[in-house]
Formats: structure tokens, C-alpha cells, sequence
């Protein structure tokens, strides 16, 4: 609903609210100019909940209006089902910062809206509140965030009603579709998915993921390596019937501290690249306590950060990165970590995420950047394999250098990380996808 009313440049105010049929929805007196109502969520101020039939009542109240005055109001109210309405969220609609750049964020974290919890002011263990979390991400100098909790809709409204005051920070919506067969984060919605897999509404994995379909949202599986159990049903990834990737945009290649190892979401990610994927890899903390490790360290906030080159620090822009597979992944969370490269044959040059198209016979070269990994080295893999690199070490702060990949027209893509000397993944890298003139390369599904 839109209200406007006339007489404010002789002091005229008007409050307003809403009475539903069955009783009071909100007061948001002088504050708003307007507000929308939803089963799941509502404008700071009034009360998600059913759209009733029956009679509602605009509240007005008349703080102020000199004699002799006359002030005319309108109220426009409008009923409307489409994405496009979405669009006018808060959460989808701001731009916070312009420009491009590489933004810096997590993708990943709880709340007292699901599983979150931490120490109150006396000690106790209670549900962690949202704020917490919006706090922990500023003080480690991230560009955006998406809460994720579990299945529930619950925390958009206190981002609303956070957003306006953290302006330093993008409140990117979602939320990790828990079921049974595995874990997913769905970003860049608000609206209701359905995640009851085995029901005859949800008959499985397939069914959850095409209701995003259409949505300018992202689907990314979470944590595919952890283990399933007793002690966390469901986290695993294991559907009991075939999934069809293409409705699925992104990998969580690291969660939390597991970069490397059994647990880590990096061979799962590089066997669906080989199978003609192309899915971003990403990370997220897994935090859920914001308030548990006041310095950077595994499982706290922000680390691993995801790293997105986005046309400027808005919802839509960081998705247009995330999809466009323009990511690496800072597995320790840094403030300064950079890893950027793109191939390049002749005159045509690929960045992360793009495709090559590769004449036959011709090597591609691979310029490269990185900062602050001085003592680490760098580590090339093509379809899943390791490729020998010259000059690997990193020796500078700031290295700037070529590779040179050899002709091998079944190569289907390339990526590169920046690893340690024992062999721990500070940056990883998103595949530059080749495309060859006998057709061998990797079909480009979400492009």
C-alpha cells in the first residue's frame, strides 16, 4: 500500500496503520509512506500473516493540522502475485555501493530464526539474536552476507528492519532447504519454497529445485561431503533419486574449515565440472554462534569468505557474479587475499567462469594475479587433474606472471589455487571453460 497526503508544507501529519478483519496488523505513524503485507512477511512495523477476506480499516491519526486547513490523502493498495512484486523488496532492491569490484561476503550462517545460539549477557546458552551475526560480519570488514537458516522465512523481517542502519553491509536474502537427502542454499528470494521431499506436493530433489525456476535466484548445494548420521540427518548429500544439475547454479566447495581432506566439497564440485556443469564453486562459514570466536578462526564468521566480482554492491549484481561463476574462494577469510586470472588465446580472453573457444592445436596462456600469498604456490587442475606448473612458488605480495597450458583439445576446463607449502588451499580458483572446434568441450549448461 502507497499513502500520500497533502499539507506537509504547513505542518500537516498524518499517522497511519492497518486493522484487519481480525484485529490489529500495525501502526507505523509518521515513519513510512507505505507498506506491504504478506503471509510470510511484512513491512518493520506490521504483522505478516493471512490476507483475510473481509474488511480492513486504514488507522489514521491527526497529530498535527492547523485550523483552517484541509489536507486530502490517498491510499493506493495493490494486490499482486508476480516476481516482478518481489523485485521491489528492500532486500532485492538496494544498491549500496556503486562501481565494480571484488566484493567480499559469506553465504552461510545461522540465527535464533533456526539453529543459532550463543551466551547471553549472564552466560547462558540462548538463541543467538540476528543482530549478532549483521555485527560480527562488519567488525571482519565483509561487503555482504546471507543468513541462512534453516527452511524459514522468519529473519527477513528483522533484515528489513536491520538493513537501513547497517548501510555498510549487503543483507543478501536466504535460506538452506533442509530436508532429509541433503542440504541447499537458496539465495536471492524471499519467497516461499517448498521443502517437504517425499510428500505428494514434493515428491523429490527435483520437484524442490524447480520451484526456484523462473526466480532471479541461486541454488547451491551445501557441505556434499559431509556425512550423514544420527548426529546430522540429511547433511550429507545423498537424493534417492537422480538430480537434474541444470536447475542448480553453485557448489559450497568449502564449508567452514574444510578445504581440504574428506571433507572437502571440491571433488564433488570437480566431478559435476567433468560431467558438463558449470557450477560456481563458493564457501560459507557455517557459523552459528557470531558471538563464539571473536578472531578469525574455522567456523567463524566470514571464514571462508566468498570472493564476487559484481558490477556494484547490490542483491541482483552479486547474484549476476555468483551465476557468471566470477568467484574465488579466501578459505581463511582474509581482508586482502586476491586471486584473478583469464585465458587468453590469440585475441580472445576468457576470465573465471567464461568460456574459451580454443582453435585446434593452440596453446592458451593464463595470465595471472595474486596478492599477499607470499610463501604459498600456485596449483593448476584441468578436468580433475594436476598439471605441472614452471615457476609455481610465490615469492612477492603482489605476483603478476603467465602460464602456458599446452594444446590438448579434450581439456574441458582449467582452474587454478593457491596452496601452502604442505599443500593447504588458501585461494581457490573457478574453471575457464574451453571450448574446442571437435566438440569436446564442456557442454555450457547455465550460460
Amino acid at each position: 500500500m502507497k499513502f500520500i497526503y497533502s499539507g506537509q508544507e504547513q505542518r500537516t501529519a498524518l499517522d497511519l496503520g492497518l486493522l484487519g478483519p481480525s484485529g490489529f496488523r500495525g501502526w507505523s505513524g509518521g515513519d513510512k509512506e507505505g507498506f506491504t503485507l504478506s503471509l510470510s512477511d511484512a513491512t518493520p512495523s506490521y504483522l505478516p500473516g493471512l490476507i483475510e477476506p473481509g474488511t480492513w480499516t486504514l488507522l489514521l491519526g491527526v497529530p498535527n493540522i492547523r485550523p483552517n486547513v484541509t489536507s486530502q490523502f490517498t491510499a493506493e493498495v495493490y494486490f499482486d502475485r508476480s516476481t516482478q512484486d518481489e523485485a521491489k523488496d528492500p532486500l532485492l532492491s538496494l544498491h549500496l555501493r556503486p562501481g565494480p569490484a571484488w566484493y567480499r561476503g559469506d553465504l552461510h550462517m545461522h540465527t535464533a530464526h533456526s539453529d543459532g545460539s550463543c551466551k547471553s549477557r549472564m552466560g547462558k546458552k540462548v538463541p543467538c539474536p540476528l543482530f549478532l551475526t549483521v555485527e560480527a560480519a562488519v567488525a571482519r570488514g565483509l561487503d555482504f552476507i546471507a543468513v541462512t537458516d534453516h527452511n524459514t522465512q522468519s529473519h527477513y523481517d528483522a533484515e528489513r528492519e536491520l538493513q537501513p542502519y547497517f548501510d555498510n553491509i549487503l543483507l543478501l536474502p536466504g535460506r538452506e532447504i533442509t530436508t532429509y537427502q541433503g542440504h541447499a542454499n537458496l539465495l536471492g528470494t524471499t519467497r516461499f519454497l517448498d521443502f517437504r521431499i517425499g510428500t505428494p506436493e514434493v515428491p523429490d530433489v527435483n520437484s524442490v529445485l524447480r520451484q526456484v525456476a523462473g526466480l532471479d535466484a541461486i541454488v547451491s548445494i551445501n557441505h556434499p561431503a559431509a556425512h550423514s548420521s544420527e548426529n546430522c540427518m540429511g547433511c550429507g548429500w545423498t537424493p534417492a533419486t537422480p538430480v537434474d544439475y541444470r536447475l542448480i547454479q553453485a557448489v559450497e566447495a568449502v564449508n567452514g574449515q574444510h578445504a581440504d581432506g574428506d571433507r572437502s566439497g571440491v571433488p564433488f564440485w570437480e566431478g559435476l565440472l567433468n560431467r558438463g556443469y558449470h557450477l560456481a564453486g563458493i564457501g560459507g562459514s557455517d557459523n552459528h554462534d557470531a558471538a563464539d570466536i571473536p578472531v578469525p578462526g574455522p567456523g567463524s564468521v566470514g571464514y571462508p569468505t566468498t570472493v564476487v566480482q559484481a558490477a556494484d554492491l547490490s542483491t541482483p549484481a552479486i547474484l549476476a557474479g555468483l551465476r557468471a561463476g566470477h568467484v574465488f574462494i579466501d578459505t581463511e577469510g582474509t581482508r586482502d587475499r586476491l586471486l584473478e586470472y583469464s585465458a587468453s588465446v590469440g585475441d580472445r580472453t576468457a576470465a573465471m567462469g567464461d568460456t574459451l573457444q580454443v582453435p585446434e592445436n593452440i596453446n592458451v596462456m593464463l595470465a595471472v594475479h595474486v596478492m599477499h600469498a607470499r610463501g604459498s604456490h600456485l596449483e593448476l587442475t584441468a578436468d580433475g587433474s594436476k598439471l605441472p606448473v614452471a615457476n609455481a612458488a610465490i615469492q612477492d605480495d603482489d605476483l603478476r606472471t603467465t602460464l602456458e597450458l599446452s594444446a590438448d583439445n579434450r581439456r574441458r576446463w582449467v582452474r587454478l589455487d593457491v596452496c601452502t607449502p604442505d599443500g593447504h588451499r588458501l585461494l581457490i580458483g573457478n574453471p575457464v571453460y574451453l571450448a574446442h572446434p571437435d566438440g569436446l568441450a564442456v557442454n555450457p549448461l547455465h550460460k
